[in-house]
């Protein structure tokens, strides 16, 4: 039987100091925004503790008192930043009601084991706040270029509009100006027509590689492995130069041995070269999936007569397919990003999406590059949250997953 988890009221004192920190953190982000930092801190603090005090010691129900603070914050958002700070405002309210209560109440231990000491539980939740701090870390400076690209202005920063909320202070001529614009248009052209195709003879190449060292006969495995992810490994400037050179020379075969036109050549070695750097990519996630593989499965269909090529794409590429999707998205992102290998190999004909944001942030500043990292983010939201569904697909088709 499952053990009886007795929640009981907390003190208020403990609420009150825990709501405090959490008001005094949001009143310095609030204050550096505004430019006085120390005076966000301190209000912050006060006005949360006083709210906490409020809710828990002065209004008799609880209900009655978070949806009085929604009702507070809602008026003071409209009252200062007008419909989105009053939005904003209410979904504060909604979280701090939610908060002081969790704590006054003892809900935070609802779910934990009731042998616990106060340290654990303390150490449990800290430990979620480290985390989420790392999280916060890594992903706000990609969130903060989001509103920025709205901005009305040409600048790179929030202009008091924007920080009031003003509809006057947002715009979409930024990304306007990136579909109309043809230096742009062209670039981004150029990326869709370089990435499919790397990716294609990246898949395509590492693919093989992976099934051709998950063979058991075949020697030197690792010397070949590390030798085939050595593009991930070798910074990026020294691969950049190795394939200038060899790059070079390949072009000059081909325009004037083979008399293929320059463009041509051009767009072959950028493919080409994007192709070396996704191939890793390929062979680490194919042969991870291969790993999990029942090559009893081949033996028995090359038995009943099958070839090894239609053995191939009828009982083994079925189950790999997840993972080798996943490597082809890995190499189709690493293609779209990449803005050193092409400055080296490319010519101003295949200049990329990611060259010309380069050349707009060193030449001209434009804000257009704000739009573009904006489209491009949510472009890889939809690449990875796809990753993540063919990462549990191919767990269900390996029996790794019970659901």
């Amino acid at each position: 039987m499952a053990a009886l988890t007795v929640i009981s009221r907390k003190p208020l004192s403990f609420v009150l100091s825990v709501t405090a920190l959490l008001g005094a953190l949001l009143g310095v982000l609030m204050g550096m925004s505004m430019g006085n930092a120390p005076l966000g801190l301190i209000a912050g603090a006060a006005i949360t503790s006083a709210v906490a005090y409020l809710g828990t010691s002065v209004i008799p129900e609880e209900r009655t008192a978070r949806y009085g603070l929604i009702a507070a914050t809602l008026i003071a958002g409209l009252y200062f930043f007008g419909l989105v700070g009053g939005l904003t405002g209410a979904l504060w309210g909604w979280f701090l009601g939610w908060f002081i209560f969790w704590l006054y109440e003892g809900r935070y231990r609802a779910r934990l084991h009731p042998y616990l000491t106060p340290g654990q539980v303390l150490w449990h939740f800290t430990f979620r706040i480290i985390c989420g701090l790392i999280f916060a870390f890594l992903i706000i400076p990609i969130i903060v270029v989001m509103p920025l690209s709205f901005n009305a202005q040409d600048f790179f920063t929030f202009t008091p509009e924007m920080l009031r909320f003003d509809p006057a202070g947002y715009s979409l001529k930024h990304y306007n100006d990136f579909f109309t614009n043809n230096e742009w248009q062209r670039s981004f052209k150029n990326s869709l027509i370089i990435a499919p195709i790397a990716t294609l003879v990246s898949v395509s190449l590492g693919t093989l590689a992976a099934i051709g060292l998950s063979q058991s006969h075949v020697p030197f495995k690792r010397a070949i492995m590390a030798i085939l992810i050595s593009p991930m490994i070798v910074p990026l400037i020294i691969s950049a130069t190795g394939m200038f050179f060899f790059y070079a020379g390949l072009g000059k075969f081909l325009e004037y041995q083979l008399g293929l036109d320059k463009n041509l050549v051009g767009y072959m070695k950028v493919v080409l070269a994007h192709a070396v750097l996704g191939i890793p990519f390929v062979i680490i996630t194919v042969t991870a999936t291969l790993v999990g593989f029942d090559n009893s499965l081949t033996r028995a269909a090359a038995n009943m007569g099958a070839n090894p090529v239609t053995t191939f794409f009828r009982v083994q590429m079925p189950l790999i397919l997840p993972g080798v999707i996943s490597g082809g998205l890995f190499a189709f992102i690493t293609s779209f990003d990449e803005v050193v290998v092409i400055m080296f190999v490319g010519s101003a004909s295949q200049k990329t999406l990611p060259w010309q944001m380069f050349t707009g942030l060193r030449e001209q500043i434009s804000p257009t590059i704000l739009a573009v990292a904006t489209i491009l983010v949510a472009l890889s939201i939809v690449l990875l949250t796809t990753l993540e569904l063919l990462r549990r697909r191919s767990e269900k088709l390996r029996g790794m997953s019970p659901s």
